[in-house]
């Protein structure tokens, strides 16, 4: 087994775990009365949904929720626990020769695409990332306080492993 594979995906369970500690933040951050738009819900929603989806389309299922579906706070502290359960159990089965595995997929425009498992892993913790900055924006645009998610912050403080 090669040494660098393995310790990639010790660094993609990582950054999972970052990701869900992320996107658990901004759940807190809405709880209080008033505190979330319906724009800040939509681009909330969307960014579980797509981590869904992507799952899905890695372990050959078909896509269960929409790309833009409309979930409550509550809906989408849900969505939350699932994904993280459900990426854990991936990750804990993921052998490190599959990252290099090509997966063949549609997108939402139905075309037919290729990508590797490892450039899909990169593509929804990006995606999340720019969600969660344009939340954040929203939130200040409000004049709310956003959640504080810098990846940095979380490894400081021992919020991840």
């Amino acid at each position: 087994m090669d040494l660098v594979q393995t310790d990639l995906v010790q660094h993609f369970r990582r950054q999972f775990a970052y990701d869900h500690w992320a996107n658990r933040e901004i759940v807190s951050a809405l709880r209080p009365e008033g505190a979330s738009s319906p724009r800040v819900l939509q681009l909330l929603a969307h960014i579980l949904s797509a981590e869904q989806l992507w799952l899905e389309r890695l372990i050959e299922k078909p896509q269960s929720l929409p790309v833009w579906p409309e979930l409550d706070l509550g809906g989408c502290e849900a969505r939350l626990a699932e994904l993280d359960a459900s990426w854990r159990n991936y990750f804990g089965q993921l052998l490190p020769a599959k990252l290099t595995k090509t997966i063949a997929y549609k997108n939402s425009k139905g075309e037919a695409w290729t990508s590797t498992v490892q450039d899909v892993l990169t593509h929804v913790l990006m995606h999340s990332a720019y969600h969660r900055g344009q939340i954040a924006a929203e939130m200040r645009g409000r004049g709310q306080t956003p959640a504080y998610t810098d990846f940095i912050h979380a490894v400081r403080q021992g919020l991840i492993e």
